[in-house]
């Protein structure tokens, strides 16, 4: 049976999906826990109390922790109130429409140092009240107290930007699909189980029961996707990358490519793009800034390029730490080393020559010194994961921070790098990898603080960090990335040679920079990649060639182009509940002279969220372009009504002949 499917809802190009086939194998289910507990009982029993477990509770028994005996919470003069009845667990507060409203818990989000609780305003669609109960400090509080969030803001806890089903749950539950239907916007959406379980890890369980009953028979060739034990990923002692990308999934600042959980084994690369060090989110020598949890800084590290694994300090069902404070880092980094790690430096580094602090002292502890601290989520300390060596000197020279300056806040970083250098000499001239931190980070710095075209020298710095191929892939991708602004053709002539880079976000990054490349050059360069193994690198090719002219005479590149097309449409089509994607699909249908698609994706963005003034203001343009300046000024007066005073539609309007 073949049936071909036709998406056209909100999108400049028609999609086609491919005709449906039937598989002469079998695509295992999920067992659930409790299944995978007969077998595997200390397992099971250690993530019973991991966070893991309480990643999404029912709102019953012991899960709920915070004060539901009419509690109240009080915000820019609107109260918040906590019950508890028979009928469960109930918050009254401001709805979308402004009027106060009781709902009723859904669902409890996480155990410690806080707890978040889902309600439910409309069917179906699940949303994160933005007040959480401090687990530790036993109170309600506000988790983002500086955002002006009222009714109708998409900031506000009805909005989307709070939405459960769409930016959440992926990492809270097992085997999510979120279901969202474009046309009525709303959610159906299911999952294998709550909570993220032994199948969110390991792949749907089936298969490796049935090798479980008869290993002698099993025959892995008769299911779809699974290894010799019937499962879907395969965590071996010798591949330590699986294990990483697997834990990345959720550990990581990154957009999802597809609606739905992807399967367990699946490269991170082809499930997600990964958030590189832009200034929003890390500092420019890649320390952490925004809340970007731990891949984007692990990948900086140099235990990650010498294979350190996850699960060489977290217990990874337990998820405690291996050992007690410096315990899990004396593993490998004391005078016996570690024999998986030959090239390490045996040395006594719990000395006070090595840490220069009184011995027991928090200053003494490995983590103060070498894992970067920061609160998120108002109580959340988050350790840097980078594992750098603290550089003070470029504290005093660009501004970014230091472990030093944090406890010694009274003193000057002058005095920390002096200090410093006094100790173990100057440590940008220890080592090759302290001098290309510098370097990155300098270069980094100077193209964040450029608003305008890059200037030559720090186009020229840019790419030689790119060509730096010691440094981490992370950071190559970053410097190509900044390169992506207009920059002449001769930077994405000197770029290309890294579209071919073993990296897929150094690969994806080069092709960005192509952008700035004569169409035909681009389509040229760009030709191979549009069958790249990794979706993250096709991507940023279809969103590279938009707009492109193909030569109809070469069919076969018409049916690649035709491919990576497709793909691009369905990424967008699976987040058409994001007023950013709205914004994105915008673009496309400009990029490709469908103007009529372009304002029904910018009418939709503000329909998802008034405050983006960007789709009002382009609305109008679209208008004013084609003669209509009266709809135009509608359109500019609609959106100045729900965002009074902003500049960029007064000018707008102000410029409009009436």
């Amino acid at each position: 049976m073949r049936r071909w499917l036709v998406i056209c809802v909100g999108f400049p190009i028609l999609m086609c999906v491919p005709p449906l086939t039937f598989a002469s194998v079998f695509e295992p289910t999920h067992v659930g826990a409790t299944a995978c507990a007969d077998c595997h009982d200390v397992q099971h029993q250690a993530w019973t109390t991991s966070h893991h477990r309480w990643a999404l509770t029912p709102p019953e028994g012991g899960f709920v922790l915070g004060d539901f005996n009419g509690a109240r919470f009080r915000r820019t003069g609107i109260e918040t109130q906590f019950h508890h009845d028979q009928g469960g667990y109930r918050i009254e507060t401001l709805g979308a429409d402004g009027k106060p409203a009781s709902f009723p818990v859904r669902f409890v989000v996480g155990v410690t140092p806080l707890q978040q609780y889902l309600l439910e305003p409309e069917p179906g669609r699940l949303q994160a009240l933005d007040i959480a109960w401090d687990t530790l400090g036993k109170r309600w509080y506000h988790l983002y107290p500086a955002t002006e969030d009222a009714p109708g803001n998409g900031l506000h806890w009805t909005g989307p930007y709070k939405n459960w089903n769409g930016r959440c749950a992926e990492c809270h539950v097992t085997g999510h699909r979120k279901a969202y239907d474009p046309n009525r916007r709303r959610y159906q959406s299911t999952q294998e189980e709550i909570t993220v379980t032994c199948e969110a890890c390991h792949g749907p369980g089936q298969a490796h029961l049935a090798w479980a009953d008869a290993p002698d028979r099993f025959a892995p060739q008769d299911w779809d996707g699974v290894g010799r034990f019937g499962l879907t990923v395969t965590f071996r002692a010798d591949a330590p990358e699986s294990e990483i990308q697997q834990c990345a999934g959720c550990h990581s600042r990154r957009e999802q490519i597809s609606a739905d959980s992807p399967a367990p084994g699946t490269p991170f690369h082809d499930g997600y793009r990964l958030s590189l060090l832009r200034p929003s989110l890390y500092h420019p020598d890649g320390q952490i800034l925004n809340e970007v949890y731990v891949y984007g800084s692990f990948l900086q590290s140099t235990m990650y390029a010498e294979g350190v694994r996850c699960s060489d300090c977290h217990d990874p069902h337990a998820g405690t730490l291996r050992a007690e404070g410096d315990g899990v880092c004396t593993q490998c980094h004391s005078l016996f080393g570690n024999t998986r790690f030959p090239s390490l430096r045996r040395a006594d580094f719990e000395s006070t020559e090595h840490h220069l602090h009184a011995p027991g002292s928090t200053g003494a502890a490995c983590a103060s010194c070498h894992m970067l601290v920061r609160v998120y989520m108002g109580v959340d300390p988050r350790h840097d994961h980078s594992f750098r060596v603290p550089r003070p000197d470029l504290s005093a020279e660009i501004g970014t921070p230091n472990t030093c300056g944090d406890c010694h806040d009274d003193r000057p970083v002058t005095w920390a790098a002096a200090a410093l250098a006094q100790h173990v000499g100057p440590i940008a001239r220890k080592d090759n990898r302290a001098a290309a931190l510098g370097r990155s980070a300098r270069t980094f710095a100077a193209a964040a603080a450029t608003s305008g075209p890059l200037a030559a020298a720090t186009i020229s710095a840019l790419l030689t960090v790119a060509e730096d191929r010691k440094s981490a892939g992370i950071v190559r991708a970053t410097a190509l990335d900044f390169l992506r602004r207009s920059v002449p053709a001769a930077v994405a002539a000197r770029a290309a040679p890294y579209l071919a880079d073993p990296d897929p976000l150094v690969r994806a990054a080069a092709v960005s920079v192509q952008a700035n490349a004569p169409p035909t050059l681009r389509l040229a360069r760009l030709r191979s990649l549009m069958t790249d193994p990794r979706a993250n690198v096709r991507l940023e090719v279809a969103r590279a060639l938009l707009g492109v002219a193909v030569p109809r005479a070469d069919a076969g590149l018409q049916r690649q182009l035709g491919g990576v097309f497709r793909e691009y449409q369905t990424f967008l089509y699976d987040k058409a509940d994001f007023p950013e994607t709205q914004m994105a699909i915008g673009g496309t249908a400009l990029a490709l002279r469908n103007t009529r698609a372009a304002e029904a994706a910018f009418r939709e963005a503000v329909g998802l969220d008034p405050q983006l003034v960007q789709a009002w203001r382009m609305m109008a343009r679209l208008r004013a372009a084609h003669g209509d300046t009266l709809g135009a000024r509608r359109v500019l007066e609609e959106g100045l009504a729900v965002n009074p005073g902003a500049s960029v539609l007064v000018e707008l309007r102000a410029s409009l002949r009436p």
